[in-house]
């Protein structure tokens, strides 16, 4: 049988994963009164969340890797 978080540790986690003060403070107070469902809504949307930033860098990746690209075909040079 695996041991159970602790309420330090599973905060500890939340905030890891980005989850600020107030919202550490819901999912625990779902966590003890066995709301498992708001628990998993409260992942789920901070999941969601953390998905588009990770995709709204990307696109910024992909706009310098284009730029990287055109430079090394010499397709970006200052106008004179």
């Amino acid at each position: 049988m695996a041991n159970k978080m602790t309420a330090q540790e599973l905060a500890q986690n939340l905030r890891a994963a980005g989850f600020d003060g107030a919202l550490i403070e819901e999912y625990l107070c779902c966590w003890k009164d066995g709301e498992t469902g708001r628990q998993l809504e409260l992942l789920s949307a901070k999941r969601a969340n953390l998905l588009e930033h990770v995709h709204q860098e990307e696109k910024k990746i992909e706009c310098l890797d284009y730029l990287v690209y055109l430079i090394g075909k010499g397709q970006v040079t200052a106008s004179r």
